[in-house]
C-alpha cells in the first residue's frame, strides 16, 4: 500500500504518509477515514508526508479531484513534507483547491511540520 494513516491531536490530524504511485484503491482506504475524522471535528489538519512519491494513477487522480470538490473547506491547514523541488511545487499548485493553509516543509523539518500543526499560530 502506497498509503499509510496516523490520528494524532486527537483526531484532529490526519498524518499521510505516501510512496511510489497513488491508486484507487489507496483512496478506498483513505477517503471513509478522512470524512469520519471531517464529521467527528467538522474541520481537520493534515500532514501530507511524500517519500519517494511518484504521483498518482489516473483513477487515483480522478479521486483526488472528487475529494478536494467535496471537501473544499474540510482542511484547515495542509504540511506538506518531502524532499524534491516537484514536491514543493505541488503545495504551490493545491491552494486553488482548498482554504486551506498550506505550508511545505523539507524532510529533516518534519517536527517543525507537526508543531505548526499542533500550534494555534499559523
Amino acid at each position: 500500500m502506497a498509503v499509510h494513516l496516523t490520528e494524532s491531536n486527537g483526531g484532529k490530524t490526519l498524518e499521510v504518509a505516501v510512496s511510489g504511485k497513488l491508486s484507487h484503491s489507496d483512496y478506498e482506504h483513505f477517503v471513509p477515514r478522512f470524512e469520519h475524522l471531517v464529521r467527528q471535528h467538522g474541520t481537520i489538519r493534515v500532514l501530507f508526508e511524500m517519500t519517494d512519491f511518484h504521483g498518482w494513477e489516473a483513477a487515483a487522480l480522478w479521486d483526488d479531484v472528487k475529494l478536494d470538490l467535496k471537501h473544499f473547506a474540510a482542511v484547515e491547514r495542509l504540511a506538506m513534507v518531502g524532499d524534491q523541488s516537484c514536491e514543493k511545487a505541488m503545495s504551490v499548485f493545491c491552494r486553488p483547491f482548498t482554504t486551506a493553509t498550506i505550508r511545505y516543509f523539507d524532510r529533516a523539518a518534519i517536527d517543525d511540520a507537526k508543531a505548526w500543526l499542533a500550534s494555534d499560530t499559523r
